[in-house]
């Protein structure tokens, strides 16, 4: 059984975070530098953007990462330190800092960064403020921490689980940023996740990838894939169960548990999305296989036609078998159904790959909810896969006409 519990990155026993301002971003009221730290050295994993090009920090994560162990998490917000000439050479800065302050090896930090690209990061304002934000470490440290990781984002995005493991109560809690840039493509924004589990890093890795690929892999907010993103795990084993080493009924209970919280902050991510009013959800089922069903799923989320639809409340389903029929591999678009459905009710809009009568009244009340469904039946196998979005509004357009400026 898994239960939601607060306490988000630092739900897990052993975990402290913090977050302050130190100078990167221009409003002094908004943090910029979040920190971290297990008391116990973990198991750690972590995936990557696929975009070719990609911030320096995780060039020196990826490396740290080598031995599968890490200790701590320092981000900061407000610049990527990407494409810049000394990023290595900052990025590395920042993790000896930031050991010298924890008093850990460098090689034991993992750093991150978000922000504006192509902008030189002034390492000294985050160097003079890492003494301060070891010491403000702390069980409560969540809020800020997260509050520090975010740039467009409007709210925080944070979740904990709590479940058992041979009798021995576990966690796994996490924060996470992501708001414009998004697309599924691993995974367009940063999510910094803790766990008391006790587990190698190998299956930890696999746990990762496979969770990633059902959540953050699933979420499309304006179909660009960022070059900082990246999804990290510490697992300091402190919840005393016996280490996962293998597959089996302990792993497979704590990948639940970390699908759990990371599908919960990928929604987040999802509605939060630039200038949204309202979050999608794609529910794809009677795929003739799971890859597809995803392929299709994120067709659907990814549309700009179907999200400008839904911005205005307009059940134009042929946008969704648009998308539907653009997806690579073989689907018989003459058996799809289409539905949409919220907190409203819920409207048939097309069976067998063509449209049916329907209520347009009943169907704009069920588009003017904050949270609307897109329900496809291919009815061709067993696959089922879910995608999360937002709609396209003007405001997107306004957000990033002077993002940098």
């Amino acid at each position: 059984m898994y239960q939601f519990v607060e306490g988000g990155v630092c739900a897990a026993k052993g975990f402290l975070a913090a977050g302050v301002h130190c100078g990167i971003r221009k409003n002094q009221s908004k943090k910029d530098l979040a920190l971290i730290y297990s008391q116990k050295r973990a198991a750690a994993a972590a995936i990557y953007t696929q975009n070719k090009v990609k911030g320096a920090p995780l060039a020196v994560t990826k490396a740290h990462l080598a031995d599968g162990m890490a200790q701590a998490v320092l981000c900061n917000s407000g610049n990527a330190n990407t494409c810049n000439a000394d990023g290595v050479q900052i990025a590395n800065a920042m993790c000896a800092g930031a050991a010298a302050a924890l008093h850990i090896p460098e090689e034991d930090v993992v750093v991150a960064s978000t922000g504006v690209i192509g902008q030189p990061l002034p390492v000294g304002p985050i160097l003079a403020a890492l003494p301060g934000l070891a010491a403000a470490l702390s069980e409560s440290g969540s809020d800020a921490a997260g509050e520090a990781i975010r740039t467009t984002d409007l709210h925080e995005k944070q979740a904990a689980v709590q479940f058992t493991l041979g009798g021995k109560p576990c966690r796994v809690g996490g924060i996470a940023k992501g708001s414009g840039m998004i697309h599924p493509n691993m995974a367009t924004m940063l999510c910094f996740v803790t766990t008391d589990v006790a587990i190698s890093p190998a299956m930890l890795q696999k746990a990762c990838k496979s969770v990633a690929d059902d959540t953050f892999n699933m979420v499309s907010v304006d179909g660009d894939t960022s070059t900082n993103d990246m999804l990290s795990i510490l697992a300091n084993g402190m919840a005393g169960n016996d280490p996962i080493q293998k597959e089996g009924a302990a792993y497979d209970a704590f990948t639940q548990a970390l699908y759990i919280v990371c599908r919960q902050l990928a929604r987040g991510i999802a509605a939060d999305g630039e200038g949204a009013t309202k979050l999608l959800e794609c529910v794809v089922e009677g795929a003739p296989s799971q890859p597809l069903a995803r392929q299709v799923a994120k067709s659907i989320i990814c549309s700009n036609l179907v999200k400008t639809a839904m911005f205005g409340a307009d059940a134009n389903w042929g946008r969704v078998l648009c998308a539907i029929g653009y997806t690579p591999g073989e689907i018989d678009i003459g058996r799809v159904g289409v539905a949409f459905a919220s907190a409203a009710g819920r409207v048939e809009v097309c069976q067998g790959g063509a449209g049916i009568p329907f209520s347009e009244e009943l169907a704009k009340q069920v588009l003017s909810q904050p949270e609307v469904q897109i329900l496809v039946d291919l009815a061709q196998g067993p696959g089922a896969a879910t995608a999360w979005g937002c709609d396209l509004t003007y405001d997107y357009v306004k957000i990033n006409g002077d993002y940098r400026t």
